[in-house]
């Protein structure tokens, strides 16, 4: 365990990019392997929106770094938030406490709180009108959003005590189990269930991008299921019966545009209305 904090306190920013990279590469050939759905689109076409979206995240969190290796630095050297708090413990439960409540805070609370604020609804809408959703859809976040889960994040850090190290351990996890849970696979569904127990499932994160209520405000979670089941917030649905997208916002064409897209959270609000169908458990 001392290894891999050793290693992630100075991970190079090349392998995060290998990471990133590779994990779009591999998902993208399982998606051709074992579809969910078989799409009739291009699919590099439906992705460059998406990359362009990944850019413009990848650019602001780099341009933000360093303000968070000063707060994870200095959160080690005043023994500040939760888990320095807390009597002492293994170093491998100090990192697995350390992720699952950055998971908490830098994404099923921000994930959250954006669904339930019009205004931070609007910016996020970017993510949910993507009527294709696939491994490129993960990373699919307006700029501002970016900058907001950079804050909540940043919350997360000073709030739970985390060193840069187990920052870098739970951004590594966020991006590998975000493309791993857009991804267009199939598993077997027993399996899937199986790892919705503790994680996220690819099935339980396809239902949050369900067109209507209440789907659409279910499963938060990023890496861990336990806060969704812990809140309330987790729902089933028979993935044979997803349809993606916002159902007040029903133009793919505008939600395949770059510039509508940037300007899709200064539209007016709206909130999905479509009665849903019969909740399922």
């Amino acid at each position: 365990m001392e290894s891999i904090i050793n290693y992630f306190e100075t991970i190079p920013s090349l392998h995060r990019g290998l990471l990133l990279a590779g994990g779009i590469t591999f998902f993208w050939m399982l998606e051709g392997a074992f579809p969910l759905f078989k799409f009739n689109y291009k699919k590099w076409q439906h992705a460059w929106p998406n990359f362009f979206f990944t850019l413009t995240t990848i650019i602001i969190n780099f341009g933000l770094a360093f303000i968070l290796l000063q707060s994870a630095d200095w959160v080690k050297a005043n023994n500040f938030g939760i888990i320095n708090w807390l009597p002492y413990m293994p170093l491998w439960l100090y990192v697995v406490l350390g992720v699952l409540l950055l998971d908490f805070f830098g994404a099923y609370l921000a994930h959250y709180v954006e669904h339930k604020i019009n205004l931070l609804w609007m910016i996020h809408l970017v993510h949910h009108t993507d009527h294709k959703v696939d491994t490129t859809t993960g990373n699919r976040h307006h700029p501002i959003e970016s900058v907001i889960r950079f804050i909540f994040t940043l919350f997360g850090v000073f709030i739970v005590g985390t060193p840069i190290a187990i920052v870098f351990i739970y951004q590594s996890l966020s991006v590998v189990f975000t493309q791993l849970t857009h991804a267009n696979i199939k598993l077997p569904k027993k399996v899937d269930k199986i790892i919705s127990y503790v994680f996220i499932s690819p099935d339980m994160h396809k239902i949050h991008h369900h067109y209507v209520l209440p789907y659409t405000d279910s499963n938060y979670g990023n890496i861990f299921s336990i806060w969704d089941r812990l809140f309330g917030t987790f729902m089933t649905l028979d993935r044979e019966k997803l349809v993606y997208g916002v159902d007040v916002f029903p133009d793919e064409i505008k939600n395949s545009s770059i510039k509508e897209l940037l300007k899709q959270p200064f539209q007016n609000y709206q909130r999905p209305t479509i009665l849903p169908e019969k909740k399922e458990f």
